[in-house]
C-alpha cells in the first residue's frame, strides 16, 4: 500500500494555491494509504511539534505482527467488485482509476491525526488488517492528461479479525479525543520568507450509523496559519475535510472526496460503498 506522508506533505494537500503533479509522480502517490489529494502547494508548511525530517524518517521497531483471520473464513481475497465505481460517482466522464492492494497493513484514517497523537504520546491506535485495496479516482480535464484536472474520491478498503473491525468503531471517540485541540507549531517557508508558524487543528465525530454495520464521520478543521512571532497570516485556511469510515461485517472502507466533494455526498457514497462491501464481507449482507 502506500507509505506513510511527511507532515509537511500532509500539510501541503490541505493549503490553496495548488498545481497538479506529473502523470509519474501521480502514480507514484496514489499508492500512499494517506493521500487524501494529488497536489502540491506552492507554499511549504511544517507546523508541527516534531520535526518534518523524524516523521519522514524510517520506523526501527519491527512491524506489527500480521493478525490470524477468524476460522474458516467463507472470503478472502477483495475484489474490485468490492469497491465504489466510476459510474457511483455524480460525475462519472474522463476518469482515471488508479488502484493498489496489500497485505498486513495499518487501517489509516488521517495522518495529521497520527501526527497529534505522537506529538503528545500517545500510541497510534491503528488496527492491523489481514488485507486491503484502495482506490483513487481522477477527473482528467482532457483525455490523456492524467492529473490535470481534480481528485475525486479515495477509497481504502481493509479485510480485518471480526472483533478488530467491531472495535474500531467503538473506539473512535477515544481515539479523537486527545486531538480535540491541537496547535501545531513549526518551521515554515512562504517564498523567501521563513519563520515558525502555528495553526489551530480539530477533529471530531460528527455522526454516526448512516451506513453498514456501523459508520462514522470524522471531521477535521485548521485555522488560518499564522506567524508566531507577528501574528501575521502565512497561508489560507484549508478548507475542513471528512472521512466516512464505515464497517460491513469484517470489512472496513475509509472514503475521503477531493476539494470540491460536500458531506452529503460523501454520506450518499458511503452507503453505496456499504452495499457494495456485502457480497465480499464475512458474514456476507
Amino acid at each position: 500500500m502506500r507509505d506513510d506522508p511527511t507532515l509537511v506533505e500532509q500539510i501541503q494537500r490541505e493549503l490553496q494555491d495548488v498545481r497538479w503533479l506529473g502523470p509519474e509522480e501521480i502514480r507514484t502517490r496514489a499508492r500512499r494509504r494517506s493521500q487524501r489529494r494529488i497536489v502540491v502547494a506552492t507554499v511549504v508548511l511544517a507546523l508541527a511539534g516534531v520535526s518534518a525530517a523524524a516523521v519522514a524518517a524510517p520506523r526501527t521497531s519491527s512491524p506489527p505482527a500480521l493478525p490470524v483471520a477468524s476460522a474458516s473464513p467463507t472470503r478472502h481475497e477483495i475484489t474490485t467488485d468490492a469497491l465504489l465505481q466510476v459510474t457511483d460517482l455524480q460525475q462519472s466522464a474522463n476518469v482515471v482509476w488508479l488502484s493498489q492492494s496489500g497485505l498486513g497493513e495499518p487501517v489509516r484514517l488521517d495522518p495529521m491525526l497520527d501526527s497529534c497523537r505522537a506529538s503528545q504520546g500517545y500510541p497510534e491506535g491503528r488496527q492491523i488488517s489481514i488485507l486491503s485495496r484502495s482506490q483513487t479516482l481522477l477527473k482528467e480535464d482532457r483525455p490523456g492528461t492524467y492529473g490535470a484536472g481534480e481528485a475525486l474520491l479515495t477509497q481504502d478498503l481493509y479485510r480485518l479479525v471480526p472483533e478488530a473491525a467491531t472495535q474500531l468503531l467503538a473506539r473512535m471517540d477515544d481515539l479523537v479525543a486527545p486531538c480535540a485541540e491541537w496547535n501545531s507549531v513549526g518551521e515554515y517557508k512562504v517564498g523567501g520568507a521563513t519563520g515558525t508558524g502555528s495553526a489551530l487543528h480539530r477533529w471530531t465525530v460528527t455522526q454516526r450509523d448512516f451506513a453498514g454495520d456501523g459508520a462514522a464521520l470524522l471531521q477535521h478543521t485548521g485555522s488560518q496559519p499564522v506567524d508566531q512571532r507577528t501574528g501575521r497570516p502565512i497561508a489560507a485556511a484549508p478548507k475542513p475535510t471528512s472521512t466516512a469510515v464505515v464497517r460491513v461485517g469484517d470489512l472496513i472502507t475509509v472514503l475521503s472526496l477531493g476539494q470540491t466533494g460536500t458531506e452529503p455526498e460523501l454520506r450518499r457514497l458511503a452507503d453505496v460503498a456499504a452495499r457494495r462491501m456485502c457480497a465480499a464481507a464475512n458474514p456476507p449482507c
